[in-house]
């Protein structure tokens, strides 16, 4: 199979035992609990440690899109955007003190209904159908077809829908089984990403120290990046003037310097990592302080995610402008680039990395697609019989008559709560089967936009309204649910006005934006531009509207500040985090 030897073929095989083994004996294992089949499938019963909850979240955020797309964005960019993996490890921090406390106490389970509780079943139906949408169309075509166009490009291209089937495969077996068996399986996906990936980033920069004819191994090739691509180590990029060249003006409307601090920036991780069903989900089952320590892990991992995912296309660009990579066709492709220098073995260990990476995010995706479809729309909508059935006070001492009454209804609820974790996997198998149709032949297009592109562009048009919906909801009591409802719409819309209308309608420069040609010659704004003023508009919409109602809102969530209190412990991590931060970003500005 290409140019993968049987060692490959062996680590590959041990990672795919070892996975499904420990897969199936947490799954034997939880059968045996006492909890509902429904919390059990759906929420890990709340028995996931912070460690697992941690490793879950990085194993379901680093994927394709990561591996392939930043790393494509390294090549192209370089450590600028590092920024997205940086910047998360403080909006985790913000997500662990200030949004879980809310979610927990108010016994939040899923995104849409946070939205009912807080606003209005209008308003949860809306996102809900929304959110299905979006992880089908938009999150899990992108990362199995890039999955797939990576790992073919290792083992020969022909082998492309065979992977894609594979995948697809691979992860639906482990969603099947749960989220416990999800987030277990997890820690041992997220080990195998990191230890793959750093074996990786080794190699290549040996191999780049190696072509340079520079002693010293791994850290020679690392200085040898910096040297000669040393455009590629500013975090900050400059704003384009008239002598800019084309290129310059290319990244910076993927990563517009200082202004995206200011503007989208916070929004897509604010709102991926903290109004996201498939990220929450894995903390919504636990305790506030484990839920804290696995979230404030998370961030701590993803400190160290750049030099896996990012480093490796910084290491091709260097390469393929010398000419050690004359066959690299694009940015998407500089990750499998690299993995085409490794030896047998690690080779296969590199692959084993990525498609632990890829399934677990399409396996983590697949169960919040089952839990949202299940618990937010058929229970509601399709059947709408109660569960949860009580036990009557004083049972033990009623008639024969009464007690079997009961019996009956438990029966019942047994039955509802096995239908409702069958409707979970139906929903996850017509998710990925549809996921399969629409990229056999890239339907969607996603090779063409570049994967990380793709998915940050088109979530960016709701996440400004969705985002303002959830921080208004949860910390401002006067909030409305018809402000919510135009919240969203405002958002839409001004994410589209700014993309496609602003500039002929307002001009090239103005007060709000700059616009700068594009490779079509079209003048653009960095969407992460547009993303932010569709935000800032959205909330004066909202704060408009909810102005004219009533001072505190019947639906407002109750807050103390001992809900927001944090131990020692979380203290610890949180400084931690926050030096390690200050120390990259003053390295390099």
């Amino acid at each position: 199979m290409g140019s993968l030897k049987s060692v490959d073929l062996l680590v590959f095989l041990v990672y795919f035992v070892i996975v499904a083994g420990y897969g199936y004996w947490v799954y034997s294992k939880k059968k045996k609990a006492s909890v509902s089949a429904s919390h059990d499938y759906f929420l890990a019963e709340g028995s996931l440690t912070w460690w697992a909850i941690g490793a879950s979240l990085i194993a379901s955020n680093i994927s394709a899109e990561q591996f392939i797309g930043m790393s494509g964005n390294g090549y192209f960019v370089g450590v600028a955007v590092a920024a997205y993996e940086w910047i998360a490890a403080v909006a985790l921090i913000i997500i662990a003190v200030w949004f879980m406390p809310v979610y927990l106490k108010n016994r939040i389970y899923t995104m849409p209904q946070f939205l009912k509780t807080r606003y209005n079943e209008t308003v949860s139906l809306i996102m809900a159908i929304f959110w299905l949408l979006l992880y089908v169309f938009v999150n899990l075509t992108s990362i199995l077809y890039l999955g797939a166009i990576a790992i073919s490009g290792l083992i020969g291209p022909q082998y492309l829908h065979a992977v894609m089937l594979a995948l697809a495969v691979f992860s639906l077996i482990i969603t099947l089984g749960g989220m416990k068996v999800i987030g277990y399986t997890d820690v041992i996906q997220v080990a195998v990403l990191i230890i793959g990936g750093f074996a990786t980033i080794y190699f290549a920069l040996n191999i780049v120290s190696e072509k340079f004819g520079v002693a010293g191994g791994a850290m020679a090739g690392f200085k040898t990046l910096m040297n000669q691509a040393p455009e590629h180590f500013k975090l900050i990029l400059e704003k384009p003037t008239a002598a800019s060249s084309q290129t310059d003006v290319n990244k910076y409307l993927i990563l517009p310097g200082i202004a995206m601090y200011f503007a989208g920036q916070w929004i897509v991780n604010l709102n991926y990592w903290g109004c996201n069903q498939y990220i929450t989900q894995r903390a919504l089952g636990a305790d506030l302080h484990t839920a804290r320590k696995g979230i404030l892990f998370a961030g701590f991992l993803k400190l160290m995610m750049p030099i896996i995912v990012m480093l490796p296309g910084i290491a091709a660009y260097v390469l393929h402008t010398n000419g050690h990579l004359p066959s690299l066709r694009g940015m998407d492709d500089a990750y499998s680039a690299i993995l085409g220098f490794l030896p047998p073995g690690l080779k296969g260990l590199a692959i084993a990395a990525l498609t632990a990476a890829i399934v677990a995010s399409l396996a983590g995706k697949l169960n919040s697609i089952g839990t949202i479809f299940t618990l937010d729309i058929y229970m509601k909508y399709f059947r709408k019989k109660p569960l949860g059935l009580q036990h009557s006070v004083g049972a033990d001492l009623a008639s024969p008559e009464l007690l079997k009454k009961e019996q009956m209804e438990a029966a019942a609820n047994h039955k509802d709560e096995k239908q409702m974790v069958w409707i979970g996997r139906l929903v996850a198998l017509v998710a990925i089967v549809l996921a399969v149709g629409f990229e056999w032949k890239d339907f969607l297009g996603i090779g063409g936009e570049g994967g990380f592109t793709f998915i940050q562009k088109y979530t960016g048009f709701i996440s400004p309204g969705v985002f303002a919906m959830f921080i208004l909801g949860m910390f401002w009591k006067r909030t409305t649910g018809t402000a919510a409802v135009a919240g969203l719409l405002t958002g839409f819309i001004m994410a589209i006005f700014f993309n496609s209308f602003a500039v002929p309608l307002l001009g090239n420069e103005t007060f709000l934006y700059t616009a700068f040609k594009n490779s079509e010659g079209v003048y653009e704004i960095p969407f992460l531009i547009n993303m932010g003023w569709a935000f800032v508009f959205t909330m004066l919409v909202m704060v408009g509207i909810s102005l004219a109602g009533p001072r505190v809102n019947p639906k407002a969530f109750a807050l103390d500040k001992e809900m927001f209190r944090v131990k020692p412990s979380i203290v610890a991590m949180i400084v931690a985090t926050l030096l390690i931060l200050v120390a990259i970003y003053a390295k390099f500005w």
